[in-house]
C-alpha cells in the first residue's frame, strides 16, 4: 500500500527551498533509477548528476532558450539529474522514461520534491551539451530524455487533479 500511496500523492513541484538533497537520500533515489525496467534489460539509459552551479546555470540557460524565455526552467531547484538514452537501442526513449519515473517516485517516497523538465534533448544536441558529455568521458549516441529537478518544496503540494472519465477502457 505504501507504493500505491506514493504513486497517488507524488506531485510536480515548481518552487524550491535552496537546501540540497542529503547525500544518503540522493544515493537512494539514484539507485532506484538504476532499477527501472528496460528493453531486454539492456539498461540503455544513463543518469548525469549535476551539482556544479555553473553547469546547472548553463543547462538552465540552454533550456530556457529553447522555450524562448529567460526565466529559470528549473524553478530554483538546487539539484539536477539528467537522464540520457542510448539512441542505438530501439527502446532508449522508453527506457529513459522509466528511469525518470523511478527517480520521481523514489524521491517522493523519501520526502524529496521533484519535477520532470523537458527539453533535455535540445540541451544535449547543443555544442555545450556535446562538449560536457565529452569532458565527462561519456561516449555514445546519447539523447537527453529529461531533466529531473530535486529539492524541498517551498510550499505545500497541490491537490491531485481529478482523473479523466475516459482514462481506462476494458475489452
Amino acid at each position: 500500500m505504501e507504493t500505491l500511496t506514493t504513486l497517488k500523492t507524488r506531485r510536480s513541484c515548481r518552487a524550491y527551498k535552496p537546501d540540497h538533497v542529503e547525500e544518503e537520500k540522493l544515493q537512494a533515489i539514484l539507485e532506484a533509477g538504476t532499477y527501472a525496467a528496460s528493453g531486454m534489460n539492456r539498461q540503455s539509459a544513463i543518469i548525469l548528476v549535476v551539482q556544479d552551479p555553473e553547469v546547472r546555470a548553463q543547462l538552465a540557460k540552454l533550456n530556457a532558450a529553447v522555450m524562448g524565455s529567460d526565466r529559470d526552467p528549473f524553478y530554483g531547484a538546487p539539484d539536477l539529474l539528467v537522464v540520457l538514452g542510448n539512441k542505438d537501442m530501439p527502446t532508449y526513449l522508453n527506457d529513459g522514461s522509466l528511469v525518470m519515473g523511478n527517480l520521481m517516485n523514489a524521491a517522493a517516497s523519501l520526502g524529496v520534491s521533484s519535477c520532470w523538465v523537458h527539453r533535455a534533448k535540445e540541451e544535449f544536441e547543443s555544442e555545450y551539451g556535446k562538449a560536457l558529455l565529452k569532458k565527462l568521458g561519456i561516449e555514445g549516441n546519447y539523447e537527453g530524455i529529461g531533466n529531473l529537478i530535486l529539492g524541498y518544496a517551498a510550499g505545500p503540494a497541490p491537490e491531485a487533479a481529478p482523473r479523466k472519465a475516459n482514462y481506462i477502457y476494458r475489452v
